[in-house]
């Protein structure tokens, strides 16, 4: 049986840049066997989540799309941060992203790529709640403690008393980084997102930022940062 990490995987390799993938073409993308993308292949095309073309080759199937109206009905806030991480990532000509809490999983449900943007569209679904600014929001919000720690580089937090810090100085200053702490190179900046009540701010219910090199972030660091508090508090109406 497939697992939900190697399934996020697969299907977030297809986009509307690659909308469609081949047995070989796909193995190639993820550096793994032509059999083992083909078992992946075949396992999500009969759970529904794939279809095969007459071509050969493998398309998303329709069934998700009902799954995903399906979810943003359910979430009545999705549709406006989906319009507001197209902001981001446009003014700020990075990589812009959303991230929820399944459980104690930090998920990446939306992201977007600006044409100009110095790093590439990550593939992971699933992050590392200790070593991303998302996951040090999601996680201080919720108030849950880490149960292991992700040593994903050499910047990466190891200790619990490096995350009580950690965790401590992203409530004071209200947004969180992560400086070459999940990939060598990059850094991420988030803050909380609040859906919309009466009162102009109900509760965190994502983690929403941008995505750059390292070289980028520490040379723009203020004016990013800046930036993206401005648009995310104006589009809360703060």
């Amino acid at each position: 049986m497939l697992s939900l990490q190697k399934a996020a995987t697969i299907l977030g390799a297809f986009s509307a840049e690659q909308p469609e993938w081949g047995v070989r073409a796909l193995a190639a993308h993820l550096n793994v066997p032509r059999a083992t993308a083909h078992a992946y292949l075949a396992g999500l095309t009969e759970a529904g989540f794939l279809r095969r073309t007459p071509a050969g080759k493998y398309r998303l199937s329709w069934h998700l799309a009902e799954m995903g109206a399906q979810l943003t009905a359910a979430l009545p806030w999705f549709q406006e941060a989906r319009a507001l991480i197209t902001r981001l990532a446009l003014e700020v000509r990075s990589v812009a992203f959303l991230c929820i809490l399944e459980g104690e999983e930090v998920v990446a449900a939306i992201r977007e790529r600006h044409p100009d943007a110095d790093v590439d569209m990550p593939l992971d679904v699933y992050l590392p709640a200790t070593a991303t600014a998302s996951g040090k929001i999601l996680y201080a919000h919720a108030e849950i403690t880490p149960r292991t720690f992700a040593s994903c580089t050499p910047s990466s937090i190891t200790s619990l008393d490096e995350w009580r810090t950690e965790v401590a100085k992203v409530r004071k200053l209200g947004y969180a980084y992560s400086i070459e702490e999940w990939v060598t190179g990059q850094c991420t900046l988030g803050v909380p997102y609040h859906a919309p009540d009466a009162h102009g701010g109900g509760p965190v219910v994502a983690a929403i930022g941008v995505q750059m090199s390292a070289q980028r972030y520490l040379s723009e660091e203020r004016q990013v940062r800046e930036r993206v508090l401005g648009i995310v508090r104006e589009a809360e109406g703060l």
